[in-house]
C-alpha cells in the first residue's frame, strides 16, 4: 500500500437547484469567499490556476489545478492537480428532490516531502483533516447559496 495515496468521496445535500450549485462550483476563483480552508485561487489562464489550501493542521498545500471537464449538462467539473497534491478531483452535481447532491471525488498522491515522511503515523490525522475541511466547505456553500 502506498501510504501517500488517498481516495476521497464526499456528498453534500444542498437546498438549491443543480444549475445554481454548478454555477457556484465552476467559479473556483470565488471559493475563498465561502470556503475558509481554500485560502487562495489565482488564475493562470482560462483553464488553470494556482491553489493554496489549509485546513486544521498547520501546513499549506499548494498545487496547480487544470480544468479537464466542464460539462453543465452532466453537472461535471473535473480538474487535474499537480504540486503538493498530484491527481484529480471531480464535482458531480445532480438533482435531489427540490435541491441538489454535490458529490466530490478526489484521488491524489501527496508529494509534499514532510507529509510523505509522516505518511504512516499521520494518515488517520490527514484523513480527519480532510473531513473537517469538507464539512466546513459544505457549511460555507450552504450559507453562500442562501445569501444569493
Amino acid at each position: 500500500m502506498d501510504w501517500s495515496h488517498y481516495r476521497f468521496r464526499t456528498v453534500w445535500v444542498l437546498h438549491a437547484p443543480p444549475t445554481t450549485v454548478f454555477a457556484v462550483l465552476e467559479r473556483a476563483e470565488d471559493y475563498p469567499d465561502w470556503w475558509p480552508q481554500v485560502r487562495e485561487v489565482d488564475p493562470i489562464d482560462d483553464s488553470s490556476g494556482f491553489v493554496r489550501i489549509r485546513a486544521v493542521l498547520p501546513y499549506d498545500l499548494t498545487f496547480t489545478a487544470r480544468e479537464v471537464v466542464r460539462d453543465r449538462t452532466a453537472g461535471v467539473l473535473e480538474i487535474e492537480m499537480s504540486g503538493d497534491l498530484d491527481g484529480w478531483a471531480r464535482w458531480t452535481v445532480t438533482a435531489h428532490g427540490a435541491g441538489s447532491l454535490a458529490r466530490y471525488d478526489q484521488v491524489v498522491d501527496v508529494s509534499k516531502p514532510l507529509l510523505r515522511r509522516l505518511a504512516v503515523p499521520g494518515r488517520p490525522v490527514f484523513r480527519a483533516n480532510h473531513r473537517l475541511m469538507m464539512r466546513a466547505g459544505r457549511r460555507g456553500l450552504t450559507a453562500y447559496l442562501e445569501a444569493v
